[in-house]
């Protein structure tokens, strides 16, 4: 793809240069801010927006957290975008949505309708870039740390001509399902590789090295027989267990200039922990009676409607968590930490049984169930051997997974670079866009290649060269 012949400048520094033809307008000359609270109950359909974007939300088995009254939350209507810019120091809480249906969310978020002759579609593109590229978060830095309405309708927006406005959004929606096509891939091969380690993992922490070790049952129907020479004990008996608490966003004595690490459940995915970037004050760890989490702990992600509840990891440094993890601190010099840590992840359907068994609906494990949960426990010599066995014969899956990983995260970074290029003008797409298919599947109003979408847990974020960074 080539520029276009001609460009200006935007006098907007994050649009830098753009095609010579195209306006920049204020954002209020295209879009009104409008704030209908459903006063009267008269709207039933609940939306959430989510890091996919604008969602349904059922009323019965709700994501998230929810109100007590549906009378406070605001009317958005179709074609409506949506912001929610608040506490944007903390990178992971900004999102943008394009609505899809009439329904109420939250009164907090910002609504703007459309009154312009162009094509919705495209301006969404527009604030998605945004995003991607941590705008909203560089504007709303510092004492305020959030943009309101008005700050979003003072908005400098490009305003190409209508049919290079649908060119763009017909080039970026079909590029996006390339994309979105080649992540569910890609995550398909992650989720092999990882049921694979899996299984070495769960052999050698339910049977040992040895084959023709004399086995006894354990009375625990998860794990069998087990070497006659093993223990089975529960968690409680030979550890500490806790979990921790997020701190008010609104109360800036507990984040700002923080240096204390806090972390999420989006770090348990990790496996092993050895860096954070959220911090939260001494003040906060005081106040909120938050705990101390020794290096050595086990961290067990005990809440969440994706794949990362009852996952765990091995933390390298001392941090603090969130009300959504639980900690696991050895007291005995007879467990190892790493072969905890292995047991753990060898347990994980079974963590997750039990979770889904817990009588809520949206699954949870407690700290309590994770007391109980017994687990199989071999002499500290041969539990190094098992974590040594296990490391080598799972490197080369190990290595296969970060590759992909790695791949996603590429992938990914050329959407951000992709999208900016072409809603900013840095490309004329409106040959290729010519050359598309004329069937195409509809697409999601964002990528959908995010797994992880609970609304409470934000673990998604966009890029950002301010990332405060504790390496071990």
């Amino acid at each position: 793809m080539k520029p276009y012949p001609a460009y200006k400048d935007s006098g907007v520094p994050w649009l830098g240069e753009i095609p010579a033809h195209w306006e920049v307008r204020r954002a209020k000359q295209l879009f009104q801010s409008k704030k209908e609270i459903n006063r009267d109950r008269a709207h039933k359909n609940i939306l959430s927006l989510t890091l996919r974007g604008v969602v349904n939300n059922d009323p019965d088995n709700p994501e998230g957290l929810v109100p007590k009254d549906y009378a406070s939350y605001q009317f958005f209507q179709k074609n409506d975008l949506v912001f929610k810019l608040i506490d944007l120091e903390n990178l992971r809480t900004s999102r943008v949505g394009l609505v899809h249906e009439d329904g109420i969310m939250s009164p907090a978020y910002v609504r703007l309708s459309p009154h312009h002759n162009g094509i919705q579609r495209y301006f969404f593109h527009q604030y998605y870039d945004l995003w991607l590229r941590g705008i909203y978060n560089q504007l709303g830095a510092g004492v305020r740390s959030t943009l309101g309405q008005s700050d979003l309708l003072n908005l400098g927006i490009l305003f190409p001509p209508p049919d290079e406005q649908s060119a763009i959004v017909r080039y970026l929606d079909h590029a996006n399902q390339r994309i979105d096509r080649y992540i569910r891939v890609k995550r398909k091969l992650i989720a092999l590789l990882n049921e694979q380690k899996q299984a070495i993992i769960h052999r050698a922490v339910t049977r040992g090295l040895a084959s023709n070790v004399r086995l006894k049952p354990s009375g625990v129907a998860w794990l069998g027989d087990v070497p006659e020479h093993w223990e089975v004990l529960p968690i409680g008996r030979f550890a500490k267990v806790g979990n921790g608490s997020t701190p008010s966003r609104g109360n800036i004595a507990y984040w700002r200039n923080g240096c204390y690490p806090w972390l999420n459940s989006s770090q348990v995915n990790r496996g092993t922990i050895d860096s954070a970037d959220q911090f939260v004050t001494e003040t906060a760890l005081q106040e909120c009676h938050l705990p101390r989490v020794t290096p050595g702990s086990v961290l067990v992600a005990i809440t969440g409607q994706g794949k990362t509840r009852g996952t765990s990891a091995l933390l390298q440094f001392e941090a603090t968590i969130n009300q959504h993890i639980a900690f696991i601190t050895p007291r005995s010099v007879f467990m190892s930490s790493e072969y905890l840590h292995l047991t753990l992840t060898g347990a994980y359907t079974e963590l997750r049984t039990i979770s889904e068994d817990s009588g809520s609906t949206k699954g949870a494990l407690t700290c309590q169930d994770l007391k109980r949960f017994k687990i199989p426990i071999a002499p500290l010599a041969e539990q190094n051997q098992i974590v040594e066995a296990i490391t080598q014969e799972a490197k080369p899956i190990q290595d296969a997974i970060a590759r992909a990983e790695r791949e996603i995260e590429l992938i990914r970074e050329y959407r951000t670079r992709l999208i900016a290029d072409v809603v900013t003008g840095k490309v004329d797409v409106r040959a290729a866009a010519e050359q598309l298919p004329q069937t195409e599947i509809a697409v999601p109003e964002t990528p959908s290649e995010i797994e992880n979408n609970e609304i409470v847990e934000e673990t998604e974020c966009p890029p950002t060269p301010a990332k405060k960074v504790l390496r071990v």
